[in-house]
């Protein structure tokens, strides 16, 4: 029963902490870091409300310190994804029929735990389990996971109020229904975030929810599926679970309740995923959605008017935070020769200046990497480039160690062709390869940054000459779904910047706005004739 019409106006975006010195937030985080790195964590997997234990379990250690254990979770099986999509069709009716105020008030709450009595908890889980520092933490477990939670509900709110005129007589309406079946939400290692938004995205709109993450984000993973609990979300509407692709892929793609799947990961898994639903679509009870973000191959591009510093800073910070393992980290740089000797001064330097280490040492800027598999690819490029000085000349960098953790040195390459290997090819790593042209080449220049990469995520322009902005934004409106100007092509804020690319990129549904909710929701049109027709006939029938 509807009561009334409730609002939810637009929030403002979650404040970013500065973690400076003799901060309350530095000093709580620290605290929190030692607490879970004191504790061995024994993590179930969460199913129908319940925390199944299997006893076959494997171990977390921070990718910074393998000599550390942080516990071990329970990893499942094909059984256990049928148990999670039981659970969730059996909350489904239920869910779905909770009016939208108590359903937002849930979701709301999740947020303000965040943002208050989680919020070091939700950082220290990402810094330890991912290898983020304080600052990459704060504005991805803590901030962006805030503001989708929030911008969200607003967003859905904003969604039921869209109804359809009616005429004279007649009373017409629209139900934004869920889905019919089960979504299923597969999230990356790289954004706590992500982990968030793709399972609750799709339980807002009253949804239930299988959830797969990447191992290697289990460890915060857990801690957010811990608040939605706190915060009231019903058993079965979001079922976490530990399985390997295959397992996973077997049973989900193959049930008749199969209903979408909201993905973030590399292509190739995701073309898998398309081929596979394609294959079964016969047995579905309804056309699955399909919704993805996948890789990039993301580009600056520097005017010969370019501003020096900022096109150094847009670089230092676009390609090396987070050890570059973002999909919208600057991967591949076109500067112009009257810049080069000073850009190339000013990255040796800035790449000088950086520290690496664990990230309970806060001066480090750069941690390390996921896992020994990535550890092992990114290694194999900067090998690549050190056999090959003709075609590649490497800056600063190229170094590699895992004896400790997974440490890649911060890598600037220079590539004599601009279509060199890593030029092409997502690395996913803290490796930065520049190409410099001829000034007069601007304009082939953007013809190359447009064909090298079937990826279109990300992209920047870095120019004082307007003309030159207005021709880059033109000529490259399909090379990147986010560009930016004068800017580094990361860091895309829900509410401000709606996240996503086309290409190879994904399926460009704008991560952080309106439109991706728009995905999770089916529309009953429903029209009310009150004085309904009692003749079939038409007055054009009637002879003159």
């Amino acid at each position: 029963m509807n009561l009334g019409y409730f609002n939810y106006p637009a929030p403002a975006n979650e404040p970013v902490l500065g973690y400076a010195p003799g901060s309350k937030e530095k000093e709580t985080l620290k605290a929190t870091l030692k607490a879970l790195k004191s504790t061995r964590h024994d993590i179930p997997m969460y199913i129908g409300g319940q925390e199944v234990r299997t006893g076959k379990t494997k171990t977390l250690h921070p990718p910074h310190e393998l000599a550390h254990t942080l516990g071990h979770y329970h990893e499942g099986d094909e059984t256990h994804v049928q148990q999670a999509i039981d659970a969730a069709l059996t909350a489904k009716d239920a869910w779905a029929a909770l009016s939208w105020e108590n359903r937002a008030a849930i979701f709301l709450k999740a947020a303000d735990l965040i943002s208050t009595k989680y919020r070091s908890y939700m950082n220290g889980t990402t810094m330890l389990g991912q290898s983020k520092n304080a600052y990459q933490a704060e504005i991805d477990s803590a901030c962006e996971i805030i503001d989708f939670l929030r911008w969200n509900v607003h967003f859905l709110s904003e969604i039921y109020r869209q109804q359809p005129i009616s005429s004279p007589g007649v009373h017409n309406r629209l139900e934004y229904r869920p889905l019919e079946g089960f979504v299923l939400a597969i999230t990356p290692f790289n954004f706590t975030a992500i982990g968030g938004n793709l399972p609750t995205s799709a339980a807002m709109c009253g949804n239930t929810v299988v959830w797969k993450p990447a191992h290697t984000q289990i460890f915060s993973a857990q801690m957010f599926m811990r608040i939605l609990k706190e915060a009231g979300l019903p058993d079965g509407v979001i079922n976490l679970i530990y399985v390997d692709g295959p397992s996973l892929g077997k049973i989900c793609f193959s049930h008749p309740d199969f209903a979408g799947i909201h993905f973030t990961g590399s292509t190739g898994v995701f073309n898998n995923i398309w081929k596979t639903v394609g294959e079964n679509i016969s047995k579905y009870r309804s056309y699955p959605r399909i919704v993805g973000e996948t890789g990039g191959k993301d580009f600056v591009l520097a005017h010969p008017s370019a501003d020096p510093d900022v096109l150094v800073t847009a670089l230092l910070r676009g390609a090396f935070e987070f050890q570059g393992q973002k999909c919208s980290a600057a991967s591949r740089a076109y500067i112009p020769e009257n810049l080069a000797a000073e850009i190339k001064d000013k990255l040796v330097k800035g790449v000088k200046s950086f520290k690496m280490g664990a990230v309970e040492d806060f001066t480090n800027f750069i941690n390390a990497v996921i896992d020994e598999k990535s550890f092992d690819k990114i290694s194999s490029y900067l090998d690549k480039a050190k056999q090959d000085p003709k075609a590649a000349e490497i800056w600063i960098g190229g170094n590699a160690d895992k004896t400790k953790g997974y440490f890649i040195e911060p890598t600037v390459i220079e590539a004599k062709d601009p279509k060199y290997v890593t030029m092409c090819e997502e690395i996913f790593g803290p490796v930065l390869t520049v190409y410099i042209y001829k000034p007069a080449e601007f304009d082939q220049v953007l013809d190359l940054v447009n064909t090298t990469s079937p990826y279109a995520l990300t992209g920047s322009i870095i120019a004082q000459d307007r003309n030159a902005v207005e021709l880059a934004t033109e000529r490259l409106r399909q090379a990147a779904g986010n560009f930016y100007i004068n800017d580094k092509p990361t860091g895309a804020v829900v509410g401000q910047q709606p996240f996503g690319g086309a290409r190879a990129s994904g399926t460009n549904d704008k991560a952080g706005s309106i439109l991706n909710l728009y995905r999770w929701l089916s529309a009953r049109t429903i029209k009310e004739t009150f004085v309904p027709p009692t003749d079939y006939r038409y007055p054009f029938l009637a002879q003159e």
